[in-house]
């Protein structure tokens, strides 16, 4: 049961870790959208407009859209002090 429950996160993580531009911008996405406590057709319209909003416009470069995953991420998981700082610098460092 430990192998299988191990492989299984091993298998998500290598999977992350390959995620495409896309996948990081649904990521992106529905973190912001959780993190404005949106619902619905506003979460639908959001989602929307998020997704199809080009990167480059928003003038943020790919590192800080990388930055604000893992803020929101880290906000999601209601994470502070040094348990914040551990997976920020995880979440940052991670390809």
């Amino acid at each position: 049961m430990n192998k299988l429950v191990i492989a299984l996160l091993l298998s998500g993580i290598c999977l992350s870790a390959n995620a495409g531009p896309q996948q990081e911008k649904m990521k992106t996405c529905n973190a912001d959208a959780k993190t404005k406590a949106l619902a619905g057709d506003e979460r639908k319209a959001f989602m929307k407009a998020c997704l199809s909003a080009d990167g480059a416009s928003s003038g943020l470069t790919a590192q800080q859209n990388k930055m604000k995953t893992c803020n929101a991420d880290a906000k999601t998981k209601a994470l502070a002090g040094d348990e914040r700082k551990a997976f920020m610098k995880t979440c940052l460092s991670a390809k």
